[in-house]
């Protein structure tokens, strides 16, 4: 069902995109309300999976029909293509980039500011993007443009006071949605940058325990970890005093540290350093801002630094406190990992017979949610839930769990339970919500696809998708497993079962994505709990070259038929297969 789903989306995403383009298409020629509505509907689409390259340019498109629809709206327009731009710029796709700079340009050009609209245009035009419609529509405006002559063109309009506001705005936007201390700064820095005409941007945050300046982001100077003690120099002047300084000659001032300047042969003219405040007007840092372009760092230019600085220091201290709360998240992950891991080795402490087992079906899950391409979480749940599927077992008597011969229809009956037990002591383990999914994985994996398993006897996709992995890996690992009263079934026999069982016991494309595992993966399940076996380079090299589909078509083969190269591989597998490797 997940895998129908993630399909489902993908086919949802590619029909909204194949939509946008042929909107653009039509942009001039079909009807307003009809590209509005399409646009809007496929935004919903876009917003669903998270595809920010594809909601970029879809703003950007809703931005121009929102012109369309009012030339008042050009200012509201203006705002959604600023949006727009800020989120296919941190996207980094290109398509989304050039989108938006056609839909600027072409607002620029039905507002008649021609110059403005080319000057945009061309720099859309030098974009390399496969995207045709854009490139088209591009080059056709350009074209238009140019045919009206430059006598007709107004002048480019002054933006350097609309400047510091784009600034704070994609700094407000950050602020508000970033969680990373790193990429946080990393976007101030630049801002503050762009925004002052400046050489270099550098965010010093304070280490109070060690007392010292700490960067990781020092624009221009590569991303070396800086560090500094917090009393020295001009950031440590102004950590310590709470100062904003604005030098317009460093060489001047007494307090200018010049060695760095020529151990590094940079040559620092003018400095503007502002201390990073909380709420409670603590100082967590300095920004450091090196060398105007053009001239010095201006009245207006320590203003914009205060505001940007004001909001910064707050967003500062609450990345750093989830910062804070992701480590104890990790923590408590590898506390909870401890914890199944623990209830696995319980469970091998009881029967000894089976030791290892759920480590391997942990294993063979594994390889089968990576043959089928599950996503993270489910795939980490799937994992939890095989170290865990026979955790019931505890509950089961030792003269049945122990029996070395054959259990009765009582015994059989009895042991059957231990699913129930399983689902019922998972259940109570509450550590999140995610974790009800894990409890209904592991107490599935008896279930059978056409509804005659146990404990519940459900079917088909009524069975959770990490249960019918789990029922392949565990009925893999049950007959390819040497006991002490009975040896591993030879290959062929162990293949043939599973893949009898597909949409019988099993879900048959689960089955088909097991055939797909490589040789290579599979022996190193084989050997993971056997020392003393080497795995030889050369032939790991080779058992990558086929999966268990090619050697069950191989083993299908009369013996007297097969090919040399088969009759080794098949030699080749066995050997592992029976962990007698090597020499």
């Amino acid at each position: 069902m997940e895998e129908f789903i993630k399909s489902v989306c993908v086919e949802d995403i590619n029909n909204a995109q194949n939509t946008m383009f042929s909107l653009f298409k039509t942009l001039e020629t079909a009807g307003l309300g009809s590209l509005t509505a399409k646009a809007e509907m496929i935004h919903n689409t876009f917003l669903q999976n998270k595809s920010y390259e594809f909601i970029a340019q879809n703003l950007s498109l809703l931005a121009v029909l929102k012109y369309k629809a009012d030339r008042n709206n050009y200012k509201i327009a203006l705002n959604m293509l600023d949006d727009a731009k800020f989120l296919a710029e941190n996207s980094q796709n290109k398509n989304a980039i050039k989108t938006n700079g056609f839909c600027w340009g072409y607002i620029y050009f039905s507002e008649k500011n021609y110059a403005q609209a080319l000057s945009v245009l061309k720099q859309a035009r030098n974009i390399q993007s496969d995207n045709s419609v854009i490139n088209i529509k591009i080059m056709d405006l350009i074209s238009r443009i140019e045919a009206l002559g430059v006598e007709n063109a107004s002048s480019v309009p002054d933006t350097d006071i609309e400047k510091p506001i784009v600034a704070l705005l994609n700094v407000a936007r950050t602020l508000a949605a970033e969680t990373s201390l790193e990429l946080l700064l990393k976007t101030v820095a630049e801002e503050i940058k762009k925004v002052l005409d400046a050489d270099r941007c550098t965010v010093f945050l304070l280490d109070k325990s060690k007392n010292e300046l700490v960067s990781k982001i020092a624009l221009g100077m590569g991303t070396q970890e800086i560090r500094i003690p917090a009393n020295t120099g001009l950031a440590g002047y102004v950590a310590q005093s709470g100062e904003i300084i604005n030098i317009k000659d460093a060489y001047e001032d007494a307090r200018f540290n010049q060695d760095i300047d020529k151990e590094t042969g940079y040559k620092t003219k003018t400095i503007l350093c502002m201390p990073i405040w909380n709420m409670k007007h603590e100082i967590l840092g300095v920004f450091q801002v090196l060398n105007k372009q053009n001239g010095t760092f201006s009245k207006e230019d320590e203003e914009v630094l205060i505001a940007i600085g004001s909001s910064a220091g707050i967003a500062i201290e609450n990345a750093r406190l989830f910062e804070s709360q992701q480590m104890m998240i990790n923590q408590q992950k590898e506390l909870f990992k401890s914890f199944i891991d623990t209830l696995a080795a319980s469970i091998d402490a009881r029967d000894k017979i089976t030791a290892g087992h759920s480590n391997r079906v942990k294993m063979y899950s594994e390889l089968i949610c990576d043959a089928m391409h599950t996503d993270e979480r489910t795939k980490a749940n799937i994992i939890h839930a095989a170290i865990l599927h026979d955790i019931g077992k505890i509950g089961i008597r030792d003269a049945v769990l122990q029996k070395n011969g054959k259990l009765t229809d009582d015994e059989y009956k009895h042991i059957q339970e231990h699913v129930k037990i399983t689902y019922d002591i998972l259940n109570r383990v509450y550590i999140s919500e995610e974790f009800k999914e894990v409890a209904e994985i592991a107490s599935s994996h008896h279930e059978k696809y056409d509804g005659t398993g146990y404990f519940r006897k459900l079917k088909g996709e009524q069975i959770h998708f990490g249960g019918r992995v789990l029922a392949v890996s565990d009925v893999f690992d049950a007959i390819t497993s040497k006991r002490h009263y009975r040896d591993k079934m030879p290959i062929k026999n162990a293949l043939e079962i599973i893949k009898s069982g597909s949409w019988k016991h099993f879900d048959g494309n689960i089955v088909d994505a097991f055939f797909k595992i490589h040789l290579d993966k599979l022996v190193d399940v084989f050997l993971s709990e056997v020392d003393s076996v080497l795995y030889d380079e050369q032939d790991r090299k080779t058992l990558a070259l086929y999966d268990l589909e090619s050697l069950y078509n191989i083993l299908n083969i009369d013996e007297k038929e097969q090919t040399d190269e088969q009759k080794t591989l098949v030699e080749l597998f066995n050997r592992y297969y029976n962990c007698k490797a090597g020499k």
